[in-house]
């Protein structure tokens, strides 16, 4: 028979639910104890095995007030079901292995605002649904989040910035809004004019996240038109650092909303109004181009948008 030929072994072959029933039939030796054994009305037991009939093209069953007997066709098709249903046994067994095995670790990889001022809080609220769930995190910028995964080694990532990095998909999760902030010192936080402009903000040195982060490829973007960055004072490679350094004094720095809240109250930092621009950025979940969070990853997603 040709490949075009050949009809699909599903159409050829009986479901499970037939095997099984058949193999109810023959342990009991009665098509109403079958039936209840696997919870179905007898007529619905008797209709199934009909059909079994018809698709093989042999008699299975005969029945009589006696109860129900297995043909000799049907004996041989039921030690063949019985190697069929081992099988299958045997495929959900170790499927369920396999689901075992992802569902015990779940690797994540953050970007730096989100992996410490968001994740902390999901993580624990994930605990208390998977306590069997050992945890891995890697911190870095959106562009090594994006690198992890496409390299297989985390199984959902977290980025900030404009859009989603090439070979991922991704969702929303939340926005996030940079400020730039400085020491009460410094100059821009004693100065009576409001606001400073986009010009000024691009001509000044400043703290900075490095290349690759979120919040340099915001600030890279809206100040693109007005000559962009200038070379940096510090450039330093996590949110905590660029933070210490701004109230330390060192320089104005562009942080996100989220990591500054405290300092702004407590007036360790000042928050420097900017006209004229909008530094604004999509918090993402992201993961593996058509490869849909499961298991524990899919748990943590659903996690980042619940009502907070």
């Amino acid at each position: 028979m040709s490949d075009e030929e050949r009809v699909p072994l599903a159409h050829r072959v009986p479901d499970l639910g037939a095997l099984e029933l058949l193999l109810a039939v023959a342990r009991h030796g009665s098509l109403g104890r079958a039936a209840r054994e696997l919870g179905i009305t007898q007529p619905a037991a008797s209709s199934r095995i009909r059909s079994m009939e018809r698709q093989l093209g042999v008699a299975l069953v005969d029945r009589s007030p006696r109860g129900s007997r297995l043909t000799e066709a049907g004996a041989l098709v039921t030690d063949w079901a019985r190697r069929v249903v081992e099988a299958a046994e045997a495929f959900d067994a170790g499927a369920q292995a396999l689901r075992g095995r992802r569902d015990s670790r779940l690797r994540v990889a953050a970007s730096m605002t989100i992996a410490e001022y968001l994740l902390p809080g999901w993580l624990i609220a994930l605990r208390a649904e998977r306590p069997g769930t050992a945890v891995s995190l890697l911190a870095g910028n959106s562009a090594a989040v994006a690198e992890r995964l496409l390299a297989g080694e985390a199984d959902l990532g977290f980025v900030e910035g404009l859009a989603v990095p090439e070979g991922l998909d991704g969702a929303i999760i939340g926005h996030d809004r940079l400020f730039v902030v400085a020491a009460p010192a410094h100059a821009w936080a004693r100065r009576r004019r409001a606001a400073l402009t986009p010009e000024e903000l691009a001509a000044s040195p400043l703290v900075l996240r490095e290349r690759g982060s979120g919040t340099r490829q915001v600030l890279d973007s809206a100040l693109s038109r007005y000559g962009g960055l200038s070379d940096p004072l510090l450039e330093l490679a996590s949110t905590t650092a660029v933070k210490a350094a701004a109230v330390s004094g060192a320089g104005p720095a562009v942080l996100s909303e989220l990591a500054v809240t405290e300092e702004l109250a407590s007036r360790r930092l000042v928050r420097i109004p900017v006209a004229g621009v909008r530094l604004d950025r999509d918090l993402r979940a992201v993961w593996p181009h058509g490869q849909r969070p499961a298991g524990p990853a899919r748990d943590l997603l659903s996690l980042t948008r619940a009502p907070r």
